[in-house]
């Protein structure tokens, strides 16, 4: 008969290993991935690695920027969850059809590219951020310009 006991502490309790990443939530699975890695671990002699890159190997590391984007009328609106960050910590880019989010605080790193779903005037960009919500307005931008015939 198999012995679950291992995995039964292991569900009970709640600890931190040094180095690993924590977010402000707490994830009921994260005991037992732990477990389920040391154990590959202990499998393939040290050779597991469960971690997932979800970046280009080219682009800075990026933590998972959870984002909406709203269009209003003649705006846009974009709402990202940054926790972890100071204010002096973000930098935004926008070139008109694209937004980058680049974040850093002393344990988080964000990076996104949010393509946008309608050209943006980038030059009527207004930012603010409050208790780890970045919210970024623009106006749209006309679809095409009217040229006179002469």
């Amino acid at each position: 008969m198999t012995d679950f006991s291992g995995f039964r502490r292991l569900l009970t309790r709640s600890t931190v290993l040094p180095g690993m990443r924590r977010d402000d939530r707490d994830d009921p699975f994260d005991d037992f991935f732990r477990e389920l890695e040391r154990m590959m671990s202990d499998i393939t002699g040290g050779e597991f690695d469960m971690r997932v890159e979800r970046h280009d190997p080219g682009e800075a590391p990026t933590g998972d920027v959870h984002f909406e984007v709203y269009e209003e009328d003649e705006q846009l609106r974009v709402v990202a969850d940054l926790p972890g960050v100071a204010k002096d910590g973000i930098d935004l880019k926008c070139d008109g059809e694209q937004l980058t989010i680049d974040a850093a605080g002393d344990q988080r790193e964000y990076y996104e590219r949010v393509q946008l779903p309608a050209r943006v005037d980038e030059h009527s960009a207004e930012a603010s951020y409050n208790n780890g919500i970045l919210e970024v307005t623009f106006e749209t931008a006309e679809d095409s310009a009217d040229i006179d015939l002469s």
